[in-house]
């Protein structure tokens, strides 16, 4: 089990405008601004996308796992940023050698763990790994922006 969180979801909402049931975030764990985050998702068999993917094997959707990496590296970038971006909203616009390695299933924990690689024209870019019981389930690379809401 994690520790305390540093943000929990409803500071998480402040941040991002993501709501159930989009919101793939449950708390942010470690925070080096402007370096890396870590960022907690508890799958649980009440998910809305369990039904249909998989029917009687529940297999979280890769594309969710990227997505919550995504939602954790756009908390990194929106804390590691100046006060001109607060009126904005974190767009995701770019993914790099997604690969999944072992299914995320209800009852898992992800821990969603992004290292800031650069921010070049406003354009973050990240690497992002997701491991359930310290097990790498995902990796892929991500780029971030802001842009007016």
């Amino acid at each position: 089990m994690e520790g305390e969180a540093m943000l929990d979801v409803n500071e998480i909402m402040k941040i991002l405008p993501h709501r159930y049931p989009f919101l793939l975030v449950d708390r942010i764990v470690e925070m080096e601004a402007g370096k890396r985050i870590v960022g907690i998702k508890n799958v649980t068999c009440n998910e809305p996308f369990f039904p249909g993917h998989f029917p009687g094997h529940p297999v979280m959707p890769g594309v969710l796992i990227i997505e919550a990496m995504a939602q954790v590296a756009g908390i990194l970038a929106y804390l590691s940023s100046d006060d001109s971006i607060r009126s904005k909203v974190t767009y995701f616009v770019g993914i790099d050698n997604a690969k999944f390695r072992k299914p995320v299933v209800p009852g898992d924990q992800l821990r969603l763990e992004l290292e800031a690689v650069g921010c070049k024209r406003g354009i973050w870019t990240f690497t992002g790994r997701a491991f359930v019981a310290d097990k790498l389930v995902a990796e892929s690379g991500l780029k971030a922006t802001f842009a007016d809401k």
